[in-house]
């Protein structure tokens, strides 16, 4: 495969600089891929760009997220509609008494929630941002504590789409004839993931400070103003349900408790887990007679619509990775590092490398699917241990997945909690940055001993 060298990186470091400066994402990510598409070939850029575009559309991973996505913004549209969310919000305020326990209980609530990162950061988002804004949290704090709970988490629990995604992966490698038990076996070397997990509850008791633009947003909040600027809730915004009724506590609960389980019965697929979901919030809206069944459906349309500029932005995340693909970016780095990789140096390089190509790819699944053929060889002829190098490949898979302002824990995180993904992603910068200099340590510290 053709690559460009040093100049692979060109478009990802346009799109940086833009995001930066314009605080627009989708629009930033665009003009990265074009910069990509003329550095390829000037003359081809409409067509190989339609080709990317139609490629990523049809990409199965791709139309599985669209299809969550959009099915979950309808599920919190129509449980915020019926009175579901406010019930919970409302049960839950008369349980807390403070901003410290509102905080506390929405990283309990993330690790309780440990299926699948997406329903951890739209669900738990959704319904304890009424709770926090009462107690003058910014929405961008609460979009940290739940995505820097949701992802960890996933990754440390063996019963979660990543660990099957990333077993499976180890397996196709033939790295071992059993995935998962590697998997296991790597769980204590996640660094990355232990201390984002760790640091969680020390921002959210107050013995961890708030650091640059989150201090803002903090200051901010306690000023009367919970919702920055531009805050997008559109339709995941809190309303009184329809007709004056009360809202029941179970029109919440079931709803939530059949997406986990479903998600659980059908081997880990948030999919069928929102679709049953749905149809259990059909049944509770029909037998109650909650609302008409034109609002029903208006309702989970406008929800599914509230979802558009999040998915705008990963389809652009995923056009983006397309083109570094074919610039070669992954290659050129990983080539670059490669004389670095001793057997002590190794989990930290892997770490380092990942992170950085992760964070500039957006991608944290696909990316890795590319490099563990690379890696684990290399490290198998330098008879590293591999359970620790594993944990350093996958720790470098949640950093980019929280450091990445157009990841789609991040754009999630960031649409549930209503506020911006690059308000979110600015804010939680210092904290997952501090995360990743502490796993450095570590993957240094195992590998020399």
């Amino acid at each position: 495969m053709e690559t460009y060298g040093i100049w692979s990186l060109i478009p990802t470091l346009v799109v940086l600089i833009m995001a930066i400066l314009t605080r627009r994402t989708i629009e930033s990510l665009l003009a990265g891929c074009l910069v990509g598409l003329f550095m390829i070939d000037p003359s081809e850029v409409i067509t190989r760009g339609s080709n990317i575009l139609l490629e990523v559309l049809g990409n199965d991973t791709v139309t599985w997220i669209i299809l969550v996505c959009g099915l979950f913004g309808s599920l919190i549209a129509l449980l915020v509609k019926t009175g579901g969310v406010l019930s919970f919000g409302d049960a839950m305020t008369t349980r807390l008494a403070s901003r410290r326990q509102s905080l506390i209980t929405t990283w309990v609530l993330g690790l309780v929630i440990f299926v699948d990162d997406y329903l951890n950061a739209l669900t738990i988002s959704a319904s304890m941002k009424k709770i926090t804004d009462r107690y003058g949290v910014s929405r961008e704090k609460l979009a940290y504590i739940v995505d820097s709970t949701a992802a960890p988490v996933c990754i440390l629990v063996p019963f979660s789409t990543w660990a099957v995604f990333f077993a499976g992966l180890l397996e196709d490698n033939h790295v071992t004839a059993n995935g998962m038990s590697l998997y296991i076996e790597s769980i204590p070397y996640m660094a990355y993931a232990w201390v984002a997990a760790a640091i969680v509850p020390l921002v959210a008791l107050g013995w961890l400070p708030d650091i640059g633009p989150m201090k803002t947003a903090e200051a901010r909040a306690r000023g009367g103003q919970p919702v920055p600027d531009g805050g997008e809730d559109n339709a995941l915004s809190l309303e009184a349900s329809e007709g004056g009724r009360t809202p029941h506590l179970i029109n919440f609960l079931l709803p939530i408790a059949s997406l986990i389980l479903a998600t659980w019965y059908f081997d880990i697929d948030i999919l069928r887990g929102v679709i049953v979901a749905l149809a259990v919030t059909l049944v509770l809206i029909a037998v109650q007679r909650l609302m008409s069944f034109d609002a029903t459906f208006d309702t989970a349309l406008d929800g599914f619509k509230a979802m558009i500029m999040p998915l705008g932005t990963l389809v652009a995340g995923f056009t983006l990775k397309e083109v570094n693909d074919v610039l070669g970016l992954t290659q050129v780095v990983i080539d670059a590092v490669e004389p670095l990789m001793t057997a002590g140096l190794l989990p930290a390089v892997v770490f380092v490398t990942m992170a950085l190509l992760a964070f500039a790819t957006g991608s944290f699944w696909g990316l890795f699917a590319v490099a563990m053929p690379i890696v684990l060889p290399l490290a198998q002829s330098m008879d590293a241990n591999m359970p620790l190098v594993v944990g350093a490949l996958i720790s470098a898979s949640a950093f980019g997945s929280h450091a990445c302002f157009y990841g789609d824990s991040t754009v999630l995180s960031a649409q549930g909690s209503g506020c911006s993904p690059m308000a979110h992603a600015l804010t939680q910068l210092p904290y997952v940055l501090i995360a990743a200099a502490l796993a450095t340590g570590v993957f240094l510290l195992i590998g020399f001993l």
